[in-house]
Protein backbone atom coordinates (compact mmCIF):
# COMPACT_ATOMS: atom_id res chain seq x y z
CA UNK A 1 0.00 0.00 0.00
CA UNK A 2 1.23 3.66 -0.46
CA UNK A 3 1.57 6.16 2.00
CA UNK A 4 -0.18 9.68 0.70
CA UNK A 5 2.92 12.45 1.19
CA UNK A 6 2.48 15.67 3.03
CA UNK A 7 0.58 18.79 2.25
CA UNK A 8 3.19 20.97 -0.13
CA UNK A 9 5.33 18.50 -2.06
CA UNK A 10 4.78 17.19 -4.92
CA UNK A 11 4.72 13.59 -6.04
CA UNK A 12 4.71 11.58 -8.89
CA UNK A 13 0.75 9.80 -8.72
CA UNK A 14 -0.22 6.91 -10.41
CA UNK A 15 -4.08 6.20 -11.00
CA UNK A 16 -5.53 2.65 -11.17
CA UNK A 17 -4.72 2.88 -14.81
CA UNK A 18 -1.12 2.96 -14.29
CA UNK A 19 -0.58 6.34 -16.23
CA UNK A 20 2.02 9.03 -14.04
CA UNK A 21 1.69 12.36 -13.89
CA UNK A 22 2.89 14.83 -10.98
CA UNK A 23 0.70 16.66 -9.13
CA UNK A 24 1.03 18.76 -6.49
CA UNK A 25 -1.36 17.70 -3.66
CA UNK A 26 -2.17 21.39 -2.72
CA UNK A 27 -4.54 21.38 -4.95
CA UNK A 28 -6.94 18.25 -3.55
CA UNK A 29 -9.47 19.86 -1.78
CA UNK A 30 -10.92 18.60 1.52
CA UNK A 31 -13.44 15.79 0.07
CA UNK A 32 -10.93 14.81 -1.92
CA UNK A 33 -8.33 14.06 0.66
CA UNK A 34 -10.80 12.45 2.99
CA UNK A 35 -12.47 9.92 0.31
CA UNK A 36 -8.33 9.26 -0.51
CA UNK A 37 -7.89 7.90 3.70
CA UNK A 38 -11.15 6.39 3.87
CA UNK A 39 -10.38 4.70 0.66
CA UNK A 40 -6.90 3.40 1.63
CA UNK A 41 -8.37 2.19 4.94
CA UNK A 42 -11.26 0.17 3.27
CA UNK A 43 -8.95 -1.74 0.36
CA UNK A 44 -6.01 -2.19 2.91
CA UNK A 45 -4.58 -5.48 2.54
CA UNK A 46 -6.24 -8.12 5.23
CA UNK A 47 -3.43 -10.50 5.14
CA UNK A 48 -1.33 -7.34 6.01
CA UNK A 49 -2.64 -4.85 7.34
CA UNK A 50 -1.07 -1.22 8.31
CA UNK A 51 0.00 -1.48 11.92
CA UNK A 52 -2.56 0.39 14.70
CA UNK A 53 0.40 3.81 14.90
CA UNK A 54 -0.56 4.71 11.02
CA UNK A 55 -4.02 4.08 11.39
CA UNK A 56 -4.33 6.10 14.67
CA UNK A 57 -2.19 8.57 12.74
CA UNK A 58 -4.66 8.90 10.03
CA UNK A 59 -7.90 8.76 12.16
CA UNK A 60 -5.86 11.96 13.63
CA UNK A 61 -5.75 13.80 10.13
CA UNK A 62 -9.04 13.14 9.65
CA UNK A 63 -10.14 14.51 13.10
CA UNK A 64 -7.82 17.53 12.32
CA UNK A 65 -9.10 18.08 9.08
CA UNK A 66 -12.40 18.12 10.20
CA UNK A 67 -11.61 20.01 12.89
CA UNK A 68 -9.77 22.71 10.67
CA UNK A 69 -12.71 22.92 8.20
CA UNK A 70 -15.17 23.36 10.90
CA UNK A 71 -13.19 26.39 12.42
CA UNK A 72 -13.06 27.72 9.00
CA UNK A 73 -16.18 28.06 8.23
CA UNK A 74 -17.13 29.49 11.57
CA UNK A 75 -14.73 32.01 11.58
CA UNK A 76 -16.21 32.56 7.93
CA UNK A 77 -19.67 33.04 9.27
CA UNK A 78 -18.57 35.32 12.00
CA UNK A 79 -16.74 37.69 9.76
CA UNK A 80 -19.61 38.19 7.00
CA UNK A 81 -21.94 38.82 10.07
CA UNK A 82 -19.20 41.43 11.53
CA UNK A 83 -19.25 42.85 7.84
CA UNK A 84 -22.76 43.01 7.90
CA UNK A 85 -23.43 44.72 11.23
CA UNK A 86 -20.63 47.14 10.48
CA UNK A 87 -22.33 48.01 6.98
CA UNK A 88 -25.68 48.47 8.37
CA UNK A 89 -24.25 50.98 10.88
CA UNK A 90 -23.55 53.21 7.52
CA UNK A 91 -27.44 53.17 6.67
CA UNK A 92 -28.17 56.96 6.51
CA UNK A 93 -24.57 57.93 6.43
CA UNK A 94 -23.55 60.48 3.55
CA UNK A 95 -20.15 58.47 2.43
CA UNK A 96 -18.25 59.08 -1.05
CA UNK A 97 -16.41 55.98 -2.57
CA UNK A 98 -15.69 54.37 -5.71
CA UNK A 99 -18.98 51.71 -7.25
CA UNK A 100 -18.24 48.20 -7.84
CA UNK A 101 -18.08 50.05 -11.88
CA UNK A 102 -15.08 52.18 -11.00
CA UNK A 103 -17.81 55.62 -10.85
CA UNK A 104 -16.88 57.75 -8.12
CA UNK A 105 -20.33 57.91 -5.92
CA UNK A 106 -21.35 60.16 -3.54
CA UNK A 107 -25.04 59.77 -1.38
CA UNK A 108 -26.39 58.36 1.40
CA UNK A 109 -26.20 54.47 2.09
CA UNK A 110 -30.04 53.21 1.58
CA UNK A 111 -29.61 49.52 2.46
CA UNK A 112 -27.52 47.09 2.41
CA UNK A 113 -27.21 44.08 0.80
CA UNK A 114 -25.24 40.25 1.00
CA UNK A 115 -24.05 39.66 -2.45
CA UNK A 116 -23.94 35.38 -2.87
CA UNK A 117 -21.06 33.92 -5.27
CA UNK A 118 -23.82 31.59 -7.49
CA UNK A 119 -20.85 29.00 -8.07
CA UNK A 120 -19.75 28.91 -3.94
CA UNK A 121 -22.64 30.03 -1.71
CA UNK A 122 -20.43 30.24 1.14
CA UNK A 123 -18.56 33.30 -0.77
CA UNK A 124 -20.64 36.04 0.72
CA UNK A 125 -19.94 39.82 0.15
CA UNK A 126 -21.05 43.18 1.72
CA UNK A 127 -22.52 45.30 -0.55
CA UNK A 128 -23.72 49.21 0.16
CA UNK A 129 -26.37 50.48 -1.91
CA UNK A 130 -26.60 54.23 -2.65
CA UNK A 131 -29.48 54.85 -5.02
CA UNK A 132 -28.75 52.08 -8.14
CA UNK A 133 -24.70 52.29 -7.49
CA UNK A 134 -23.46 48.93 -5.76
CA UNK A 135 -20.76 49.99 -3.15
CA UNK A 136 -17.61 46.86 -1.67
CA UNK A 137 -17.27 48.98 1.89
CA UNK A 138 -13.32 48.65 1.12
CA UNK A 139 -14.08 50.99 -1.72
CA UNK A 140 -15.43 53.86 0.56
CA UNK A 141 -13.28 56.81 0.34
CA UNK A 142 -15.03 58.94 2.96
CA UNK A 143 -17.63 58.76 5.30
CA UNK A 144 -19.09 62.46 5.56
CA UNK A 145 -21.18 64.09 8.71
Amino acid sequence: MSRIPSLGTSSDASNTAGSKSSRDLRDVDIDQFLGLLIAELQNQDPLNPMDNAQLLQQISQIREISATNQLSDTLTAVHNGQSLATASALIGKEIRALSDDNKEVQGVVDRVTLSVDAKDSKKQEVKLRVGTASITPRNIREILD
